[in-house]
């Protein structure tokens, strides 16, 4: 459980430093600042399911542990990828690795794919 919950405390606190940085550095009529805003808004979202992840952690057994865990790491990668992604377009202007930003949107669904089988699985 500490893991997810420093995990996800920590990308909350990167996400609003983004935030103030986006807001305050880039350029207010740019089209960088509306694709470093999206990735604050998708990064903060996804720090609180890390945060939700460390909470089911602790109440969770057996095989919903493994789903859990698969949830954690798929929302890691998402933020890494697909927010990632967008801060770099946002900040240089184009994606010097393409298909980061899909690669980190499946993971990111990969993480809430796991939740709902958590939420629907046959209790043992």
């Amino acid at each position: 459980m500490r893991i997810w919950l420093f995990l996800g405390s920590l990308n909350a606190f990167i996400a609003l430093l983004a935030g103030a940085y986006g807001w305050h550095s880039l350029e207010a009529t740019s089209a960088g600042r509306t694709m470093f805003r999206i990735a604050v808004e998708y990064h903060m979202w996804h720090a609180l399911a890390l945060l939700a992840v460390a909470w089911l952690s602790s109440i969770t057994n057996g095989t919903g542990t493994k789903l859990v865990r698969i949830a954690g790491w798929a929302f890691l990668a998402g933020i890494v990828l697909f927010c990632g992604s967008l801060y770099t377009i946002g900040l240089i202007g184009y994606q010097p690795l393409p298909g980061t930003a899909p690669a980190g949107g499946i993971s990111l669904m990969i993480g809430w794919a796991a939740l709902i089988t958590l939420a629907v699985r046959k209790r043992t």
